[in-house]
């Protein structure tokens, strides 16, 4: 390959097994780089348990700090603030750091010059090997914004890591839903794998996914999930993927052994290689990779 293949895995909404498929697809990948985007709740590293070796910040913005030795206490800036996030406490005033939306009109207001606007670095970048491969992912500070930023970064990281490793593939997982991050997850994507559930809601989000990887016209395949407790739904989904020329990979069964392999940090191939679910991730990969190297598909 001249360049690894960038597979990202969504899905409408969140809960729907998107971390359990991506750590499926992630122990049957070989020679991979994976990634966590999903930057607000990341939770893929629970499961591939990585072991940090660097952490970095990442500014997502900025905020407002006051030097108190300049502080004449006039209460402009706090009059001003319309985020409310300037406060009087201990005769001093102090800002908020999660309401202060680093505007800077306090900034500009305060007679005193007592006030300046900073990056603020509450984010963080983390560098990782796991049992399967390289890994890089990111949190989103508490009450932070710009997360499509930290996503990109996150994805220039991980492209820039399996060039140097001479990595086949760069498998994601992305956030949930149609949003900001979803949108910097798509964006030069190879192929999406979008995860649903058989249930009204479920095609609803799953529809408004669709709509979005098509604009960037990047080839998407489906896995239905938990397809079995509501067969004639999930029936329907694909009938109507089907209408639309998407293929449905897998549906894949409600399965306790999900749960057990989760809670002891294990992919599902990990905990029980010889289940038949096991066996059907194998199959589903395999769809995977045959869908790449499909003419024009890529």
């Amino acid at each position: 390959m001249d360049k690894p293949i960038e597979i990202v895995i969504l899905s409408g909404k969140g809960g729907t097994g998107k971390t359990f498929v991506t750590s499926a697809l992630a122990s049957l990948a070989e020679n991979a780089v994976f990634t966590d985007c999903d930057v607000d709740a990341a939770d893929l590293h629970l499961v591939l348990t990585p072991d940090i070796y660097k952490t970095e910040d990442f500014a997502s913005g900025s905020k407002a700090i006051i030097e108190q030795e300049r502080c004449t206490l006039c209460g402009l800036c706090k009059d001003l603030c319309r985020y409310q996030a300037i406060n009087f406490k201990n005769n001093q005033f102090e800002i908020d750091e999660f309401a202060c939306e680093g505007c800077g009109l306090c900034a500009v207001a305060c007679p005193a010059e007592a006030i300046r606007i900073v990056s603020y670095n509450n984010n963080k970048i983390y560098h990782a090997t796991t049992r399967f491969g390289p890994m890089v992912y990111g949190k989103l500070g508490i009450a932070e914004e710009n997360s499509g930023r930290l996503v990109s970064k996150i994805r220039q990281y991980a492209k820039e890591l399996a060039m140097q490793k001479g990595a086949d593939y760069i498998i994601t997982d992305g956030p949930p839903g149609i949003g900001c991050p979803v949108i910097s997850s798509v964006t030069g994507a190879d192929l999406v794998i979008a995860v649903t559930e058989p249930t009204l809601s479920g095609w609803h989000d799953l529809e408004r996914l669709l709509g979005l990887i098509n604009g960037f016209k990047t080839p998407v395949k489906v896995i239905i999930n938990k397809y079995d407790l509501n067969k004639q739904m999930a029936d329907n989904i694909e009938r109507n993927l089907e209408k639309s020329g998407v293929t449905v990979i897998g549906k894949i069964p409600y399965d306790e052994s999900i749960v057990y392999a989760l809670i002891e940090g294990k992919t599902i191939r990990e905990y029980s290689p010889d289940s038949q679910l096991a066996k059907q991730f194998n199959v589903i990969w395999n769809q995977v990779k045959s869908s790449i190297y499909e003419p024009d598909s890529i």
